[in-house]
């Protein structure tokens, strides 16, 4: 019995959801932009507490599409060097440039000290990363810190859904935020993205964006460089249906990640990266810290070839300032976002994940740690 890095979970009646509907949009025809969308919409917003919700193709249109409403072009923003290359590309789409900050390695995320360092006179906006389903809780010193200086807040929450910090979810700190539905995230849709926002104007330039910056969706009177970003309905359809498991997938995480909490804390120098108080996290990943020097490939190779338990899909292996297609934006080392990289992997947590599979991921890490550090 081997434990994939991840795996994505549909249950019968899940299939049989989403394939009635599908059915359902095959014989009217509608297709895109329709009913699965606005109700999926409203699910996820409701969920979130949050106002307004723009359900668009992928988690990296979501933030281009927001950075394109509050208008980054030709400006600087501040952006973790800790995150997906995505974090700074939809930046670049949408006209500004990227400064990369360096981060807190108690969270991964941005700190109040790294992002003082890391702002200019020309700074449009601030996005901040919620690295693993974690929220930092610097969070609200960093949003006043922008509040101060009357710069927006976007958060990145490409991981984090149903995530929150003091009862308060991912997506609602800022002026908006972005989710991803990639396939392996926490919950699903296949492929899309989500907006949430408290801005009625932001929502209303979302929704122009998405659907090739037309004005209306009846007419070709195009006032704004949009694409072609909706959500279609069956990705809408199967979004609705898997939200609906997000608080059974989010305990069943929780209780892995508490299991690997306790046994990585009795392993000398593995350090997982531990929830802080106020913060509680959906575990879309699980991380730790080898100790320096470690020869992680190495290490990920014993643990593969040994016990069968796959540690895959870092957060992140190579930082943003050392990814080579964002040299030309390089400013200066940032040390702790490399150490943070170079010694980081992430324990699978699967949201149907039994107890077998979780001891037999503690066995794994823990025998191969040990005999790598003695």
């Amino acid at each position: 019995m081997g434990v994939p890095a991840a795996r994505i979970v549909f249950d019968e009646n899940d299939r049989a959801t989403v394939a009635e509907a599908v059915s359902e949009m095959l014989a009217t025809g509608a297709l895109t932009l329709g009913p699965w969308t606005e109700r999926f919409e409203q699910s996820f917003a409701a969920e979130h507490g949050a106002t307004h919700a723009v359900a668009v193709a992928s988690g990296t249109a979501a933030l281009e599409i927001v950075l394109r409403g509050l208008d980054v072009r030709d400006r600087d923003v501040v952006v973790p060097a800790v995150t997906f290359y995505a974090t700074a590309g939809a930046i670049l789409h949408a006209g500004g440039r990227p400064v990369f900050a360096d981060v807190d390695p108690a969270t991964l995320a941005l700190g109040p000290d790294t992002l003082e360092a890391a702002l200019t006179p020309d700074t449009a906006a601030v996005v901040l990363v919620h690295i693993g389903g974690l929220i930092t809780p610097e969070v609200d010193a960093l949003r006043a810190i922008c509040d101060a200086r009357g710069i927006p807040l976007v958060e990145d929450a490409a991981h984090a859904h149903g995530s929150s910090y003091l009862g308060r979810a991912a997506g609602t700190f800022g002026t908006a935020g972005a989710f991803s539905f990639y396939p392996t995230k926490v919950t699903t849709s296949g492929e899309g993205g989500m907006i949430l926002t408290e801005s009625a104007e932001l929502r209303d330039e979302a929704r122009i964006h998405r659907d090739q910056g037309k004005g209306s969706f009846t007419t070709n009177h195009h006032v704004r460089l949009g694409a072609s970003w909706r959500m279609s309905e069956p990705n809408a359809a199967i979004g609705t249906v898997h939200l609906r498991r997000l608080k059974e997938f989010v305990e069943t995480r929780r209780r892995v990640a508490q299991r690997y909490d306790a046994a990585l804390g009795a392993l000398d120098g593995l350090t997982p990266v531990l929830e802080p108080a106020g913060s509680r996290g959906n575990y879309y990943k699980y991380v730790a810290l080898l100790p320096p020097g470690t020869d992680r490939a190495a290490f990920k190779r014993a643990v593969a070839e040994e016990y069968d338990v796959r540690l895959s899909g870092e957060v992140y292996d190579l930082p943003l300032h050392l990814q080579p297609v964002l040299a030309p934006y390089r400013r200066e080392a940032l040390p702790i976002a490399e150490d943070v990289c170079a010694r980081q992997i992430c324990l699978p947590v699967h949201s149907d994940m039994t107890e077998d599979e979780t001891e037999l991921v503690i066995e794994a890490v823990s025998a191969v740690h040990r005999r790598s550090t003695g």
